[in-house]
């Protein structure tokens, strides 16, 4: 069996594949190992693979080494099953190459916008052609709110919630009116921007916050939580 983690700004996440399904999904601090270690425990793991967003990955590595299980520690150097004519691909975030992947994995052959809403949130293109052409980064729900708080003097921290209008009638509500309409706004536009450059356009909303946009979206999509999994195992099964 496969086991794929992903390590995140905010938490980690490690999914068990086999046979090409999805058995298992489990979410934790990326500072308690004890997650993977009780899934190496309960499955017959023969394979690993890893992306990480941090600099250095919390144990991971090690600990997998230890149980004898082969790993694949994803870069802009392993082989993917898609192109790239991004620029600078030892900058390129693994968790959006996994994204790219699972995205190649689900509709290879058709345009395909990924948005990843987390910490940031990532807009990523893959084409018809099977050319991952790039993205963009912007700050995500969290980083808004902090950013409000930490570079004002009187602004509180707020968090975000299911209750807003378009305009708040308070200091409370006004921030998580201004932030979260601010933020359905963006990603509404990109995909009624890229919608009309690329025919048939399909687009995917992964991520911890994918959820909370998914009834507050004008257009349609698909919700898949675990794409950045679901993406390292297609890469750890291509490079077989």
């Amino acid at each position: 069996m496969n086991l794929a983690i992903d390590i995140g700004n905010s938490s980690c996440k490690a999914g068990v594949y086999g046979a090409g399904k999805k058995e298992y999904v489990k979410y934790s601090a990326c500072q308690d190992k004890s997650f993977v270690e009780e899934i190496i425990s309960r499955y017959n793991i023969e394979r690993a693979i890893l992306s990480s967003v941090l600099r250095e990955s919390p144990g991971f590595i090690t600990l997998l080494e230890d149980k004898g299980i082969e790993t694949l520690i994803l870069s802009h150097q392993t082989p993917l099953p898609f192109e790239m004519s991004y620029k600078s691909p030892e900058t390129l975030g693994t968790d959006r190459l996994a994204a790219i992947a699972g995205a190649h994995n689900m509709f290879g052959n058709s345009n395909v916008l990924v948005i990843d809403a987390g910490t940031a949130v990532t807009y990523d293109m893959l084409e018809s052609n099977n050319v991952y052409t790039g993205g963009n980064i912007s700050p995500g729900l969290v980083l808004r709110f902090r950013a409000l708080n930490e570079f004002t003097g009187r602004l509180p921290l707020v968090s975000k919630g299911d209750s807003f209008g378009n305009l708040g009638v308070n200091t409370v509500d006004a921030i998580r009116s201004g932030v979260q309409t601010g933020l359905i706004f963006e990603i509404n536009e990109y995909i009624r921007t890229l919608k009309k450059k690329y025919r048939e356009l399909k687009v995917i909303i992964t991520g911890g916050d994918g959820k909370f946009f998914g009834d507050k979206l004008e257009t349609g999509f698909i919700l898949e939580p675990d794409l950045v999994l679901d993406g390292l195992n297609y890469i750890l099964d291509y490079n077989a």
